[in-house]
């Protein structure tokens, strides 16, 4: 009997090999997700460092009346660069030409009400719709921190300690490690890519039950001396197959990628070990089950190939609604969110990515909800196999 099964299971992994198309879709959905996150993150990191690497370039009107302030600006590594005065049209375009971060404008009167200790107005001219903004913040930094030095040189020339206006002194210690910093955001994205579990093995698994009904070759294959529970179990197998190869290599490009990233000029890590992936990997094995065992379920069920294909497209959205009402309701992880297929997947792969010891429960759940919920489904299927009126579409 198990020779039967392996029959068609061989008869259905051989068509599908044969079906270029099905090969494409599997290669892009494996390829895809790890290169867009790779790509997403880089992008974060060439924002967060291009200011050490290029430096702050600053247009200043009428610096010399704060040279104290102009030296302030160039030792936090600001290019400090003079202009004439400009009205507010020149102004606005030089930042859209991103040519400065940001402009800063001293107005003849600067001199006047700073030597009367009167406020001195400064002008700051930014263009928030660029990304230069986040450098924007490093000049803002250094006008706090000059203003601060006034207003405590002033209140010692008048006799005042400057301490009497800080009553308190807080002082901040952060326990959060780099990875746990980096494990809600990294580990939200790593999510996505339980994805392809549903499209990897979503063409053979409709190919081969709504698709062979409707060529009327499922009629011969029922015919021979085979059970329907080998029958339904070989085209399983095959399309479960192609979803656990292509999660498989996802994870381990993702994991290559994130190891040779440099989080750490952002503030992030990513610590995760081979042993931990092989864990996560062999816990992740029946999810691509449970995918293939819906999909044959719900296209088995559909009366043409057009409408299971709809059907099933459907049906492969409905496992991520979990995971975005967790993170929409920002939910703490809970014991019961490793017994919800996908969700538990999801998790797993977030607390792991904190470097913590989660210990064998989490993985037993995960691999567990999924594989249950796989064999209901292809109980279902083999049951539902047996009714001519499925072999009739009717």
């Amino acid at each position: 009997m198990r020779s039967k099964l392996l029959v068609v299971f061989l008869k259905e992994v051989r068509e599908t090999l044969r079906d270029k198309r099905v090969l494409g879709l599997l290669v892009m959905f494996t390829l895809m997700y790890p290169i867009m996150f790779g790509y997403i993150l880089n992008q974060n990191i060439e924002r967060a460092t291009r200011a050490e690497r290029e430096g702050i370039e600053l247009a200043v009107i009428g610096g010399g009346q704060a040279p104290t302030l102009m030296s302030q600006l160039r030792q936090k590594n600001i290019t400090v660069r003079d202009i004439p005065d400009a009205g507010e049209e020149a102004i606005g375009e030089m930042l859209r030409a991103k040519k400065v971060v940001a402009v800063l404008r001293l107005p003849p009167k600067f001199s006047d009400n700073y030597q009367a200790m009167r406020p001195a107005r400064i002008e700051l001219w930014f263009d928030s719709a660029t990304e230069q903004d986040r450098r924007r913040r490093d000049v803002e930094d250094v006008l706090r921190a000059y203003n601060a030095n006034i207003a405590s040189a002033r209140l010692l020339a008048h006799g005042v300690s400057p301490v009497t206006l800080g009553p308190i002194d807080l002082q901040r210690y952060d326990t959060g490690t780099n990875a746990a910093r980096s494990a809600g955001f990294i580990g939200s994205l790593m999510g996505f890519l339980f994805f392809p579990a549903f499209f990897c093995g979503m063409a053979a698994a409709v190919d081969s039950t709504a698709g062979e009904r409707e060529r009327r070759s499922l009629e011969v294959l029922m015919a021979q001396p085979v059970r329907t529970w080998e029958l339904v179990g070989g085209k399983w197998l095959a399309a479960a197959s192609l979803a656990i190869v292509g999660i498989t290599f996802e994870l381990i490009v993702a994991h290559i990628g994130l190891s040779w990233l440099p989080l750490e000029e952002i503030g992030m890590s990513w610590r995760l070990g081979w042993g931990d992936l092989a864990k996560l990997c062999l816990a992740s094995v029946p999810l691509p089950l449970f995918a293939a065992a819906a999909q044959i379920a719900v296209a088995m069920n559909a009366r043409s190939f057009k409408e299971a294909q709809s059907t099933v497209s459907i049906l492969t959205f409905v496992p991520m609604l979990p995971g975005l009402v967790v993170s929409m309701m920002d939910l703490k992880t809970a014991t019961w969110m490793y017994a919800v297929p996908m969700l538990s997947n999801q998790t797993l792969m977030r607390e792991i990515s904190k470097g913590g010891e989660l210990g064998p429960l989490p993985y037993v759940l995960t691999f567990a909800c999924s594989a249950v919920a796989a064999l209901a489904l292809f109980a279902f299927a083999s049951w539902r196999m047996k009714s001519e009126r499925y072999v009739l579409a009717v």
